[in-house]
C-alpha cells in the first residue's frame, strides 16, 4: 500500500502538482508502528483529482476531499484547504482553496499529526511535530483555546492518541479539554461511539479513562460509573459495565452480547452458566472477574453437551414416555435435563435419562 501510495505522489508530480503523504500515517511510520490508513494532500482541486484517475468516490468533495482507488489500494485525498467558518464546535461549513502545504497544515489538530512525506520518501516537518514526537506530547496546532473550541471531537481524539501511543498531553491543552468539556454533548453519539471504541480497544486504555474521569469529561459523555468497571480486553465487555444501552448506538447482536453479560455477571461462573451463554461470552465475564481463562476454557471443553440437540433423547421420546400428547411442558423439562447433564447429575444416555423421566414425572 505505502508503495502504491508514492506511486500516486509521482502521478501528482506528473501532471504538476504537489501532493505528500499527510497525517497519522507519517506520524506511525516515524514511530515504528504499523498502518494501513494513508491520507494524502495536494494542491490539485477536487475536480482537476477526477481528471487523473480511473475510479473516484466523491461524497465529501463539498470538504475538498475525494477517495480514490488505486490498483485496488483506497486513498482519502484533500486539497490544500483553509477553514474559513465552523459548524456545530465540529464540522467546517466554508473552506478556501490554497496553494501552501504550510498553511494547510495549520488546520490540522495535533502537531505529531502534521508530518508530511515526499514521493522519494522523505519527511517534511514544517511544525516542529518530530520534536514533539521526540517528547511524546501531543499538543494542538496553534491555540487550543480556539482548536479545541472549533472541533470538540479533538478532545477525544486527544485522549485516544494518549492511549494508543503513550503519550502525555501537555498542560495548556489540558486545560482547554477541561474548559471545553461541555461541548461533547453536542457531539453525535455516533461520532462519540465512534471515538470511545477505538479508546476502548487501546492498549493504555487505563490512561485514556483515568484522563476522562480527572478532566471531569465523563459526566459529558453519560459514563456516569467509568470509575467503577474493570477495563477489559474486550470492547463490549466494557459497554456492558457502563449501562448506556439507551444513550449510545448498538447493534441488535451487540445489545444481546451485553445482555448476557449481565446476567451472567449476576449468576456467577460455573459449568452451566458457561454452557449456558457459550465459550465468547464465558471468557469476557471471566476477564471482568479476574477469572483463570484457561480454567474457563478447560470447564468449557469438558462439558458433557454443548446444546439441547447433543441431548440422547428427543421430546417426542419423553411424550411417550410420560404416555402424553405433546406440549409445552416438555421444554420444562429439557431445560431439568440440561442443568443436569451439564452438572454431571445425569449421565447422558438414552437410558439413564429415560429413567430419570420416569421416576420424576410420572
Amino acid at each position: 500500500m505505502y508503495k502504491r501510495a508514492l506511486e500516486v505522489l509521482k502521478i501528482f508530480e506528473d501532471n504538476g502538482y504537489l501532493a505528500y503523504i499527510v497525517g497519522g500515517y507519517v506520524r506511525d511510520f516515524c514511530l515504528n508502528i504499523e498502518s494501513c490508513d494513508i491520507d494524502i494532500c495536494t494542491n490539485a482541486k477536487p475536480y482537476e483529482i477526477i481528471k487523473l484517475f480511473d475510479t473516484v468516490f466523491t461524497s465529501d468533495i463539498n470538504y475538498g476531499s475525494v477517495k480514490i482507488v488505486y490498483k485496488k489500494y483506497k486513498y482519502d485525498i484533500t486539497t490544500f484547504r483553509k477553514e474559513i467558518k465552523y459548524e456545530n464546535n465540529r464540522k467546517p461549513v466554508k473552506i478556501k482553496y490554497i496553494n501552501d502545504l504550510k498553511k494547510d497544515l495549520l488546520r490540522r489538530d495535533f502537531t505529531i499529526n502534521t508530518l508530511c512525506m515526499d514521493s522519494n520518501g522523505n519527511i517534511i516537518d514544517l511544525l516542529g511535530a518530530m520534536e514533539d514526537l521526540d517528547n511524546k506530547v501531543i499538543k494542538t496546532v496553534g491555540s487550543p483555546r480556539y482548536k479545541i473550541k472549533e472541533d470538540s471531537l479533538r478532545i477525544l481524539r486527544s485522549i485516544r492518541f494518549a492511549s494508543n501511543l503513550g503519550f502525555r498531553i501537555d498542560d495548556k491543552t489540558k486545560h482547554y479539554l477541561r474548559k471545553y468539556g461541555y461541548l461533547l454533548r453536542k457531539l453525535s453519539v455516533n461520532r462519540k461511539k465512534s471515538e470511545l471504541d477505538k479508546l476502548f480497544a487501546s492498549v493504555n486504555k487505563n490512561v485514556g479513562r483515568d484522563l476522562l474521569i480527572s478532566l471531569k469529561l465523563d459526566k459529558y459523555l453519560d459514563l456516569n460509573n467509568l470509575n467503577s468497571i474493570v477495563m477489559c480486553d474486550n470492547i463490549i465487555g466494557i459497554w456492558s459495565q457502563l449501562n448506556v444501552d439507551d444513550i449510545y448506538p448498538f447493534t441488535k447482536l451487540e445489545r444481546e452480547q451485553m445482555k448476557k453479560i449481565r446476567l451472567m455477571l449476576e449468576e456467577g461462573i460455573n459449568s452451566y452458566t458457561i454452557y449456558k451463554y457459550g465459550l465468547y461470552i464465558s471468557t469476557i465475564v471471566g476477564d471482568i472477574l479476574d477469572f483463570d481463562l484457561k480454567d474457563i476454557n478447560k470447564i468449557y471443553h469438558s462439558l458433557a453437551i454443548y446444546s439441547r440437540t447433543d441431548i440422547k433423547i428427543k421430546p417426542l421420546d419423553i411424550a411417550n414416555i410420560l404416555s402424553k400428547e405433546p406440549g409445552s411442558y416438555i421444554k420444562d423439562i429439557i431445560s431439568d435435563l440440561e442443568e443436569n447433564i451439564v452438572n454431571n447429575r445425569l449421565n447422558n444416555d438414552y437410558d439413564g435419562i429415560k429413567n430419570y423421566i420416569k421416576e420424576k414425572y410420572l
